[in-house]
């Protein structure tokens, strides 16, 4: 079961070492596209919402506006972090990495301050 309101495929993402402290995600094709589509959409939501100040639009109606983009960054966090859950940090704990849990709980609650 997905995250995502848009009852899409599950999330296809995979976690790579690069040997070092660093760690990469490698989203399929589709997904990565998805994402791009829907942050694509929000910089458009943004650009409108800085239109609608320099235009003097009622507050009320800027407000609202700031809310869809609010909902649709959260989306996009949704997908992410249901990716992140079902690869990278099933694949961490079965390799022993038992600090991923701290570091999903921190990511959460930062997902949860906003």
């Amino acid at each position: 079961m997905s995250f995502d309101d848009s009852k899409e495929e599950a999330v296809e993402v995979s976690c790579h070492s690069d040997g070092g402290n660093s760690r990469k995600s490698h989203h399929s094709d589709k997904v990565k596209n998805n994402l791009i589509t829907r942050l694509n959409r929000i910089e458009g939501q943004i650009r409108g919402i800085k239109g609608l100040i320099e235009k003097d639009t009622y507050c009320d109606d800027v407000i609202t506006q700031i809310s869809a983009t609010q909902s649709a960054l959260n989306s996009v966090a949704k997908i992410l972090l249901e990716g992140h859950m079902k690869s990278c940090v099933v694949e961490r704990i079965q390799e022993g990495d038992m600090e991923v849990l701290d570091e999903i709980l921190i990511t959460i609650q930062k997902l949860m301050k906003k």
